[in-house]
């Protein structure tokens, strides 16, 4: 009886040391990875010396439809494991941050569509693309978020109240200011555009964003490395297939 709690003992010790082991792993190659230690730069340094990590990506790339939505640090990137992400749960879409306090910061329509703002939403639009122009005759939603302080006061232009539907925009069209809204969270999310590329129900209507296989990678649409995977360094346009 002993030897056998003695040897449930060691397999608990072996399997939690495997974790921690696996545990130290992760924060090692997160402390190491040149997209962690541009975040951390963003999150330690003054706006002046912020500069240089924001990008500014008004005209569409070459080869790619969408203009950037907002100007800033595209911190968390698509299928990002970073937290508050994991690998089973990677982020389905970016983050954008600002640098500027809530409701400075510029959100534009990356793309034509028909915007939608749900009678319940604060700080979301949804834009409806009915023709991907990188898989004709499929349709996709444009959803934006956290365009609102952290008390639900939104900053999305006055012309789109809740419970507009349908209403026709033109990429570049001004849809409003980033915010720091996260709902009823305490976590603070930091002033940033959170921007997702999400599919079609097959019925005319867009699937759950936040499940990540309801979304679609951002980078061969905005012509940037936005993928978590390919991401290099410098955010600048990269050749984008037909």
């Amino acid at each position: 009886m002993k030897k056998g709690i003695i040897l449930l003992i060691i397999g608990l010790l072996g399997v939690t040391g495997c974790y921690l082991a696996y545990r130290a792993y992760g924060y090692v190659r997160y402390i190491n990875d040149p997209r962690s230690q541009a975040f951390m730069q963003w999150a330690t340094s003054s706006n002046v010396d912020r500069s240089s990590l924001i990008t500014v990506q008004r005209e569409a790339c070459p080869g790619a439809p969408f203009i950037l939505p907002s100007d800033g640090f595209i911190g968390l990137l698509y299928n990002d494991p970073r937290g508050p992400y994991s690998s089973r749960n990677p982020h389905q879409g970016i983050d954008i941050f600002s640098n500027t306090e809530p409701g400075l910061t510029p959100v534009y329509a990356a793309y034509d569509g028909y915007l939608t703002r749900e009678e319940t939403w604060k700080s979301s639009l949804i834009l409806r693309v009915p023709d991907d122009p990188l898989r004709p005759g499929e349709q996709i939603w444009l959803y934006h978020t956290h365009m609102a302080d952290s008390d639900g006061n939104d900053f999305i232009e006055e012309a789109f109240p809740p419970g507009t539907q349908e209403f026709f925009v033109e990429q570049g069209t001004l849809l409003g200011y980033t915010g720091d809204y996260n709902g009823n969270s305490a976590r603070d999310v930091w002033v940033h555009l959170h921007f997702s590329i999400v599919k079609d129900d097959g019925n005319g209507r867009y699937q759950n964003e936040l499940e990540f296989s309801n979304t679609l990678d951002p980078t061969p649409y905005l012509g940037l490395p936005v993928n978590y995977n390919d991401a290099s360094a410098e955010m600048a346009c990269i050749a984008v297939s037909p």
